[in-house]
């Protein structure tokens, strides 16, 4: 008698289960994503819904998204998730972590953020300023961070790590004079905003990509963006859908199938390189593709 679609895949998930220390049989597939109501949170949310359409079981996971992401797949607390692809490379060429690619999903940009009538024009004078690089675990820290370090300032600031929404609420108050965030074009919690502004930040990318190759992209927030009246020049690093190497190579195909037999309804941020794309999918860099997304890859493109 033919297994079901459905039998098939809670068998995939048994499996991925025993590989990962557990028994008792199938189980959900666990998706890291982000903080609730940030964008690689409602992205898994709108994900996990496809994939339970497709009669996968599957549990969300809220976590401070990229670094811990990309720990608790590799410690076996999940099967796949989300990632900057900075953090997913560190991963991969520094930590010698057992994590694939399944897709490379859009484009964050950097946002540097500042008060509108703040006299801050440039990064280099953070020094010594109140500044949030983010939540601890995030990739947003990474990166923020890297920036800091390739602007040389001459002192350093004074580093909270703060989410996006108590980063604006610090802003707003006087308490933090700047904060760093990554994410799509607009981010809904920026965009109601009218008593902000971005620093440019593209002088950085050459220093970045010599210190850590081509995670780093020149990008630009479009005019309009934030109630800027001209594009705002900054430093672009994709997202990357991640899994964990053991991850059965049927699931992995069906969870890469989803996402682009999904994409209209999963709403991927929409600024340039958003939309989700099979060509630009396998552009994960010395990240390797999952060898279960590989084979739907060559399903479409042989």
């Amino acid at each position: 008698m033919p297994i079901s679609r459905r039998a098939f895949l809670g068998a995939s998930l048994g499996l991925a289960a025993g590989c990962s220390g557990s028994g008792g049989g199938p189980q959900e597939l666990r998706l890291a994503t982000g903080l609730a109501g940030g964008p690689y949170g409602a992205l898994g949310d709108r994900l996990a819904e496809e994939l339970r359409r497709e009669g996968v079981g599957v549990r969300v996971l809220r976590t401070a998204a990229s670094v811990q992401n990309l720990t608790m797949m590799t410690d076996g607390r999940a099967d796949a998730g989300f990632s900057l692809a900075d953090s997913a490379d560190d991963a991969v060429r520094v930590r010698h972590q057992a994590v694939s690619a399944l897709a490379r999903v859009y484009m964050n940009y950097v946002h540097l953020v500042v008060r509108a009538d703040a006299r801050i024009a440039s990064v280099q004078e953070l020094a010594g300023r109140a500044v949030s690089l983010g939540v601890e675990g995030s990739g947003t820290a990474v990166t923020a961070a890297r920036v800091l370090a390739a602007a040389g300032l001459d002192r350093p600031p004074q580093v909270v790590r703060l989410n996006l929404d108590a980063s604006i609420e610090a802003l707003r108050g006087g308490r933090i004079e700047a904060f760093f965030w990554s994410g799509g074009v607009p981010t809904p919690a920026l965009a109601t905003l009218d008593d902000i502004r971005l620093v440019p930040l593209e002088s950085l990318v050459p220093v970045l990509r010599r210190g850590f190759g081509p995670v780093y992209e020149h990008a630009s927030v479009p005019s309009g963006a934030y109630g800027a009246t001209r594009p705002v020049a900054t430093v672009g690093t994709p997202s990357y859908l991640m899994c964990r190497t053991s991850l059965p190579d049927d699931l992995a195909h069906t969870i890469t199938e989803t996402l682009f037999r999904a994409r209209d309804r999963l709403q991927a941020p929409s600024a340039p390189g958003g939309r989700l794309d099979e060509r630009y999918a396998i552009g994960t860099g010395v990240v390797p593709l999952h060898p279960g997304a590989a084979r739907y890859y060559r399903s479409v493109y042989g």
